[in-house]
């Protein structure tokens, strides 16, 4: 099946990286020791456990009235990662528009499955509104990439569902929306070496869903049957990944049911190519959009 092009630049970039087809569990224990990208920050930052989880607060220095709050979920396809993967993002945003910054560590699959994982971030967005007078936040933003996204998407739709909390926005970066792994950008990705595919994908929810056979759209939100009542939606994804159709079909969706939602599938981006390489130009612009879209609906 043919594809779309990867970006010229971004092309030459990923030549360079070790790229594959298929996942194993011994493979994901092997990249479960690589450690995080190491982050610099000059913000104020304190830890919590809460049950389960992890989180960690990013505020920045001097703040002295509420500011709004970006509730962080990483990527790592359910399997990987921990709360400081991909961090760099909203710790652009806390630099540029002020916002504290709240990043949760989940149990992975497939240690932890079924609705854990999503139970877990719900528990986490608890914890957050319920400490907001003390944390100095105000509005608070779910956003999340990759399984992130996915998972993002999942609290927001337990929110409207469970009566709070109150979510502002919500921003789904290459978002992991649907178990069935069957759209047609999921069959032009299988078969060949890449960041993420097909065949990933598959293993990545065959570790989330384990013995669940009743998937709820909590879990893969891309079966929830009512899309109505949710915040303000960013949907962010590229062309040339497997994700591209399941999340241009719910944007689609949520605009079917009234609400608001902005779609931005740039052109020769695959999965996650903002992360990995954020100073390649349509990164570059990428990232851009989404954070003038956040400065926009906080402001």
């Amino acid at each position: 099946m043919s594809r779309p092009a990867i970006d010229p630049e971004l092309r030459t970039l990923l030549a360079g990286m070790p790229l594959g087809i298929e996942l194993t569990y011994e493979l994901l224990q092997q990249i479960r020791q690589m450690p995080s990208p190491p982050f610099k920050t000059d913000a104020e930052r304190h830890d919590v456990t809460v049950g389960e989880i992890t989180l960690t607060v990013f505020r920045p220095k001097g703040l002295t009235e509420p500011a709004p709050c970006v509730y962080w979920i990483h990527g790592g396809g359910m399997m990987m990662g921990d709360r400081f993967s991909q961090i760099d993002i909203p710790l652009q945003w806390l630099e540029e528009l002020g916002v504290v910054v709240v990043t949760v560590e989940h149990r992975l699959a497939p240690e932890a499955n079924g609705t854990t994982l999503v139970e877990d971030c719900y528990r986490g967005l608890l914890w957050t509104a319920e400490n907001a007078e003390a944390l100095g936040i105000g509005k608070i933003v779910v956003a999340g990439i990759s399984a992130g996204g996915g998972l993002a998407a999942g609290i927001t739709l337990m929110a409207r569902d469970r009566g709070g909390p109150e979510i502002a926005a919500q921003v789904l970066i290459c978002p992991m929306l649907d178990h069935r792994n069957n759209t047609t950008s999921s069959t032009q990705y299988s078969g060949e070496p890449g960041v993420w595919t097909r065949e990933m994908n598959e293993f990545g929810w065959r570790s989330v869903l384990g013995d669940l056979t009743d998937v709820p759209g909590y879990v893969s939100p891309a079966l929830a049957e009512d899309l109505s009542g949710l915040p303000a939606t960013y949907v962010d994804t590229g062309t040339a990944e497997v994700f591209r159709d399941e999340d241009v079909a719910y944007a689609s969706r949520i605009w079917a049911a009234g609400g608001d939602a902005e779609l931005h599938t740039w052109a020769g981006g695959f999965h996650g190519f903002d992360a990995i390489f954020p100073d390649a130009g349509l990164s570059v612009r990428a990232r851009r959009t989404r954070t003038d879209w956040l400065e926009r609906r906080l402001s």
